[in-house]
């Protein structure tokens, strides 16, 4: 779970939350994975990018809101992997994605996750 604070640039002229900025804020979730692994989410081997993302905007952020973003992986292929990230909002779900991330090479190419990948995926989920 990470947790991230709603600043104004976060915001529109309303001060609710950018449609866009959940995407990110889910984003961030999975990059902290590889961060707390000392690792980056793509190096020079391979990166991930996102295949295919199913999302449900259920209520809306506000400036200065406290979000918990939720993490878990559905299933583990060999090349990609499934998640559901939800976004919270005291506890109360506001927000739902279900998204294909695939491993590309350096070419772009869709090729097998790396083992440290793994790993950094398999621990993540462990700690939820």
């Amino acid at each position: 779970m990470m947790q991230i604070q709603v600043y104004y640039e976060d915001t529109d002229c309303g001060g609710i939350v950018y449609h866009t900025n959940y995407l990110k804020y889910c984003e961030r979730a999975r990059s902290q994975w590889f961060f707390d692994a000392n690792l980056l989410p793509n190096n020079q081997e391979v990166g991930f990018v996102v295949k295919n993302m199913q999302i449900d905007f259920l209520q809306s952020a506000k400036l200065g809101d406290k979000l918990q973003i939720h993490t878990k992986i559905l299933e583990l292929k060999s090349a990609s992997i499934l998640l559901e990230q939800s976004i919270f909002l005291e506890h109360k779900k506001i927000f739902f994605a279900k998204l294909t991330l695939v491993c590309i090479n350096q070419k772009g190419k869709i090729t097998k996750i790396p083992q440290w990948a793994k790993e950094v995926f398999i621990k993540a989920q462990k700690s939820v």
